[in-house]
């Protein structure tokens, strides 16, 4: 295997491992919840909330520290990044037909400033919603398949069939589809962008489903897990993040939005 390759399939692996090890089917840690484990029903502390598992991108690569603070009165998750790389993920069988729209909370006080997504070498982002799908790999071609086999071999990792990843950029435009550099089966949406929000809190209500066919040009499978992650690993910076309570909502008559509360 040659070095060139090697490292391709490990910068790949550094897009994706947060759903890399999420199950494709029902397992004792898999679960079928609309209310992803909240954080803010946790104490502040070292420990995660039940669902959440850390995850490492390569044992060569630092870990980005994650830990529950509280702020506001309200229990949040810290991201504390130092030329590191890792992230929290959160198994899931969710039907996204039934409840289309994702809800998050996240705060970022600087961006990082060399970091350009669409650049291989510098793809850091200060806060990533990462979302994995499951569905027929036999349908991928062939180029694709042939990668998912020597990431399996090399790994002892599955990827998932397709993975939507919701950053913030630093200059490209909101809405943005950003193809990844190593596989087809990755697509970045820019969900926010430059410095008008920084230091506050934002809320975000995406589509999966909608974003899922402009990303990809299919319907998608089933929601097999969802992550965060809070990378500086390629730029080299030091930065803090936080996210607050993800779930999933469905929509009824006239755009009323249903939650799992």
């Amino acid at each position: 295997m040659g070095r060139l390759w090697r490292a391709a399939v490990i910068a790949a692996l550094a897009l994706v491992a947060a759903c890399a090890t999420a199950p494709t089917e029902q397992t004792p840690d898999t679960v079928s919840l609309l209310q992803v484990a909240r954080f803010s029903g946790q104490p502040p502390g070292e420990a995660l909330p039940p669902g959440w598992q850390p995850w490492t991108l390569s044992a060569f690569k630092h870990p980005t520290r994650y830990r529950l603070v509280s702020r506001q009165g309200k229990t949040v998750m810290h991201a504390a990044a130092q030329s590191s790389a890792s992230g929290l993920v959160h198994p899931l069988a969710l039907d996204p037909g039934t409840w289309p729209l994702l809800h998050w909370q996240w705060k970022v006080d600087e961006l990082i400033h060399a970091a350009d997504n669409t650049q291989q070498h510098l793809e850091d982002a200060p806060v990533r919603l990462v979302v994995s799908f499951a569905g027929n790999m036999d349908k991928l071609p062939a180029r694709e398949r042939m990668f998912f086999d020597s990431v399996r071999i090399l790994t002892g990792q599955q990827l998932p069939y397709a993975t939507l990843m919701y950053i913030w950029e630093n200059r490209v435009p909101r809405e943005t589809v950003i193809p990844s550099r190593h596989t087809s089966r990755i697509r970045m949406i820019v969900a926010e962008s430059g410095r008008d929000r920084l230091g506050s809190w934002q809320e975000v209500t995406r589509n999966v489903v909608e974003d899922y066919r402009r990303a990809f040009g299919e319907e998608p499978g089933r929601i097999t897990a969802v992550g965060i992650m809070t990378d500086t690993d390629n730029t080299g910076g030091n930065l803090h993040a936080y996210y607050g309570d993800i779930l999933f909502r469905r929509t009824g008559p006239a755009g009323v939005t249903f939650s799992s509360n």
